[in-house]
């Protein structure tokens, strides 16, 4: 019987790894969640799980994620931002999340406040991002933030995010160096649409050592690709992709995806896929691959 390898250990052995993006849900019923998952738990490696996107409620991450490998038995990955703790509120978090057997994060910065639901909220920032990873490996480590020791260290696999769509892909690749520096060994990317520029980022940051997954969004329409371009941050749509979407058919962003995915399938250490809340989008992107 073959051996059953978790995340940990597939990205260290250098295997090609899915993952998939869900939002946790706007309410106390984790039910759909739960039930969009399944319909690509056989086919994924991990399913990442938001904290409050752009800054819009949502329910917690870790309980998301403890939901997600308890009533199903596929691996979480939870994103942790500093926008919501503070540096005690963190640590605290990340123990609880440890506690529960959830043990992949994803340390984020987070979006601000006023950009969300909730203008009114205070955002806290204590750390940044490169913070949030030092302080998970220093709870790796068995110590807090403070230098005192721990009755259990935590063991969590630590990942960051990489953008390889930035305008300037030196400073991106020195920004990805320094969060290894801080910790982390996995880092995923937001949508990538122009392949050489991909390509270019991988050259620029080989020497690192760091396993990037490369994401991949089936865009649903020529409107929906124009307003990602202008107001999310991290997303960088060529010209030629938006004439594509305009003149194209129905599906011609699943189709533009598929290209995407066949050009990075087994060329990159894995594909991040955001399905936009849609499992059977994602099941029509693997088709053929998985």
């Amino acid at each position: 019987m073959e051996e059953e390898k978790n995340l940990r250990q597939k990205l260290a052995r250098g295997e090609f790894v899915v993952t998939v993006e869900l939002e946790p849900p706007r309410g106390s019923d984790p039910r759909p969640m739960l039930a969009k998952a399944g319909v690509l738990a056989a086919l994924v490696d991990a399913v990442n799980v938001a904290d409050s996107p752009m800054a819009n409620l949502r329910m917690s991450p870790i309980a998301c994620a403890h939901l997600l490998q308890q009533d199903l038995g596929v691996e979480a990955i939870f994103h942790l931002t500093c926008r919501d703790r503070n540096l005690l509120g963190l640590q605290a978090e990340l123990l609880g999340a440890a506690a529960l057997g959830v043990k992949n994060i994803l340390a984020l910065t987070g979006d601000r406040p006023e950009r969300g639901d909730h203008p009114q909220a205070t955002g806290v920032f204590d750390v940044d991002a490169l913070g949030l990873a030092r302080l998970a490996r220093t709870l790796n480590a068995g110590q807090d933030s403070n230098g005192k020791p721990l009755d259990a260290p935590t063991d969590f696999l630590i990942g960051g995010t990489a953008s390889p769509n930035a305008p300037d892909l030196e400073v991106e690749a020195a920004r990805l160096e320094a969060k290894v520096e801080a910790g982390i060994v996995f880092a995923q990317t937001q949508p990538v649409f122009d392949l050489e520029q991909a390509a270019e980022f991988r050259r620029r940051t080989a020497h690192l050592g760091v396993r990037v997954i490369y994401g991949v969004l089936p865009l649903k329409s020529y409107k929906s690709a124009v307003y990602l371009n202008t107001h999310v941050p991290g997303i960088r749509i060529p010209p030629f992709i938006l004439e594509r979407m305009e003149k194209g058919a129905p599906d011609e962003g699943v189709r533009l995806a598929r290209e995407i995915l066949a050009e990075l399938w087994g060329r990159v250490p894995g594909v991040h896929l955001f399905p936009m809340g849609d499992p059977a989008l994602a099941l029509r992107l693997l088709e053929g691959f998985r």
